[in-house]
Parts: C-alpha cells; sequence; structure tokens
C-alpha cells in the first residue's frame, strides 16, 4: 500500500455541524417519517454492532446513516477499539487526533460505546461481538464496518425501510423450521447477521490470522460445519472512503443536497456547486418525500463516494488520512500505525497459508476439512501430478 502521509492532509472539520451546536437530542432533526422504528420495540432483540479504531467522520456518518435508515438507536453499539483505554470516554483527545470517538454526540444520538480493553485486531474484534452477544444471551446479532453508509430503499414499491427488512430476515433465521444456517450477509458483510451459537459451535475467529484472510478462514470452517450462509437484501449499504459534506442530508429535509470531497481527484473540490452550499447552509425541517430528486441526488453522490474509494489499488488510504493529536494520551505516529497494521496483516497471510497448506480462499473447493487444519503440505511445492 502506498504510504499516506497524514500530515499533508488538511485538518479536519465536523460533519455535522447541527449536531456540534446542539445541546441535547431534542436539537436534532427526526428520522424520515416512513423509516421510523417500531414503537413499542419489536419482542426480538437486534443489537448492531460497528467497530471504530480511526477516523470519527466515518464512524459518525455510519451510525447517522442507520439511524436515519430506522435502526433503533439504542440497538446501536459502536465498539471502541482504539487501544487509548479511557480517554475518548474523558474527552481527552483531540478532533485531529486519527483515534478521536466523541462519546457525548454518539450519547446525545441515542446509541450505545463499547470499549474495549486494548487494541484488537478484526479478529480479535469479531470474537468481542461473539463474547458480548453470549454474554447477553443474544440469540443473533448483526455486525456492520464503519467506513460504510446505509439507506432504505425508497425507489421499491411496496416501501419497507432497511431495518424492517433486516428484521423480517432476522425472524426467519430464527424460526425452528430453518436448516442449519451461519450467517446472512447484505452486500456481503457490509451489514451482516449472526448465528451466535453457530459461531461459538465452530470455535469462533481463529485470532492467529489478525485480518486479511481470516474471513476465508471463518467462513469455510462455517460451510465445512454444514452451516449456510446466504445473500439477502436489506438496504443500499455503500462501501465508502470518505464523508458527505454534511450528514443532515440523511435526514431527508427539504432542500438539503449531497456534497463530498473526492479525496482522490487531481484537485479535490465538492461535488456541489457553491449556490448549493448556499443552499445547505440554510437547514429547514420541514420533511421531503420519499424518493425524490434530493434522495436520488444523494444515491448518486453515495454511489460517486463508493466509486471514488474503490478506483485503483489503494482502496482503504481512509485508513491513514488523519493526523494530528500529538501530546495526547496514547499517541501514535498515524504512517507508523499504519506501517504495523500492514506488516501484522501479512503476517495472518501467512498464518493462513502454513494452516490450511494453500494461498487461496477456496479451501472448500478443494476438499480440505476442519481436522486437516495444520497437517497439509504447501500445495505450491508440490508437483502438479501430485496435487
Amino acid at each position: 500500500m502506498k504510504n499516506i502521509t497524514a500530515s499533508k492532509n488538511p485538518p479536519i472539520v465536523d460533519n455535522f455541524p447541527l449536531a456540534a451546536a446542539a445541546h441535547s437530542a431534542s436539537d436534532l432533526p427526526f428520522i424520515p417519517s416512513w423509516n421510523k422504528p417500531p414503537t413499542p420495540h419489536v419482542r426480538e432483540k437486534t443489537p448492531l454492532f460497528i467497530g471504530f479504531t480511526r477516523n470519527w467522520r466515518l464512524i459518525q456518518q455510519a451510525v447517522v446513516s442507520y439511524i436515519t435508515a430506522g435502526w433503533p438507536p439504542e440497538d446501536i453499539y459502536v465498539v471502541e477499539n482504539t487501544g487509548v483505554m479511557d480517554s475518548n470516554k474523558e474527552g481527552l483527545l483531540s478532533l485531529q487526533n486519527p483515534f478521536f470517538l466523541n462519546h457525548t454526540r454518539l450519547n446525545m444520538l441515542g446509541v450505545n460505546v463499547l470499549i474495549t480493553p486494548t487494541l484488537f485486531t478484526f479478529a480479535q474484534l469479531q470474537n468481542f461481538y461473539l463474547w458480548n452477544a453470549i454474554q447477553e444471551k443474544y440469540p443473533a446479532y448483526f455486525w456492520s464496518h464503519m467506513d460504510v453508509v446505509a439507506a432504505s430503499y425508497e425507489d421499491r414499491t411496496p416501501f419497507i425501510p432497511l431495518y424492517q427488512r433486516a428484521l423480517t430476515e432476522l425472524r426467519a433465521v430464527l424460526s425452528p423450521e430453518t436448516p442449519p444456517w451461519a450467517l446472512r450477509f447484505f452486500a456481503y458483510d457490509r451489514l451482516a447477521l449472526v448465528n451466535t451459537a453457530t459461531y461459538r459451535d465452530v470455535g469462533g475467529w481463529d485470532t492467529h490470522i489478525p485480518f486479511y484472510m481470516g474471513d476465508c478462514d471463518m467462513h469455510s470452517r462455517l460451510t465445512m460445519g454444514g452451516y449456510s450462509q446466504e445473500e439477502r437484501e436489506a438496504g443500499f449499504v455503500w462501501d465508502v472512503g470518505s464523508s458527505l459534506d454534511d450528514l443532515f442530508v440523511l435526514y431527508r429535509k427539504n432542500g438539503s443536497i449531497a456534497s463530498f470531497i473526492d479525496p482522490h481527484a487531481a484537485e479535490p473540490s465538492s461535488t456541489s456547486n457553491d449556490e448549493e452550499i448556499k443552499a445547505r447552509s440554510f437547514q429547514s425541517f420541514e420533511e421531503d418525500t420519499l424518493n425524490s430528486s434530493a434522495f436520488r441526488q444523494l444515491f448518486d453522490t453515495c454511489d460517486a463516494m463508493q466509486r471514488s474509494k474503490n478506483s485503483g489499488s489503494e482502496r482503504n488510504t481512509w485508513q491513514a488520512r488523519q493526523g494530528g493529536g500529538v501530546g495526547d494520551p496514547f499517541y501514535r505516529d498515524p504512517d507508523g500505525f499504519e506501517k504495523g497494521i500492514q506488516m501484522t496483516i501479512e503476517f495472518g497471510r501467512s498464518v493462513y497459508r502454513e494452516k490450511w497448506g494453500h494461498r487461496d480462499c477456496d479451501i472448500v473447493d478443494i476438499g480440505l476439512k476442519p481436522d486437516e487444519a495444520w497437517k497439509v503440505e504447501h500445495d505450491w511445492d508440490q508437483p502438479p501430478s501430485a496435487k
């Protein structure tokens, strides 16, 4: 991965000015009426875990998008996996620090914050979700990434909110008639539904494979165990590496116009023109209509954000884009931290290769079984006739 020197990037600004100026939740707009979650709460528990390590703008965007898509805020759990202990909870980190997380803001939005005791790898974080589900006796739970934007399918008839679609699938898999299952993917694992008992049965994630290839290992072992993993649809879940200029647009009010600054553009500039930016400064609380032209403009903007992230080979440069925080507790040099992550990723790939004697993700297709882990010779060292 190409090195991104965070200090060369401009200082970040909060991407939800209205919330930054708010004194309480009553100062925030209501979510779209068509996306309101059921009241009272449904009988099922619908926890949604979203892990966070760095980049405040992205996690705030993901949280607000799920709230405005109808997910009950009290069911959303932001898992602070920064390794800065209680520094964010105590308000000791500055906005420019990559590991900054605004607990006060998240509490005002109505969501929960769980703090990991130390910096976890991806595999350890997944097992932390599982641990919490076991402790809270959740038969199933949802999890999502922090670098996504979620929205309901406003362009489909009949209209069903994202949360309601996810809930319908949860009810389906919890039925006694459902064959053994492990996962339901919504846009792969940008949003995923997990069977707690199944994950426990196969031993959880292999923490010797910290990041990439860990999903290949886990999902393959689930298939080997006879548990299904199927694709479903809940709503739009865009994979993004940048933020909307103002998250107010997600509340779908009249006059709100979506825009973002493309960090990969030759000369980064907002996707909106000056007049549109001026119009956005007047934030009306009057509700827009379902599937309006403003929604389609928001859709196009999120599509552009996704294309920007996935153009070329550097889709995760957002992780090392933010600098600052020198002198804050637990300060880490952003470039050094990123280098350490990349080294750990490569180590995990090596572990996967040694565990299965195979370099690729298709270990089920080539006939490997769970009890063959760590007992298989390297297939890339064998002559073709012996494979």
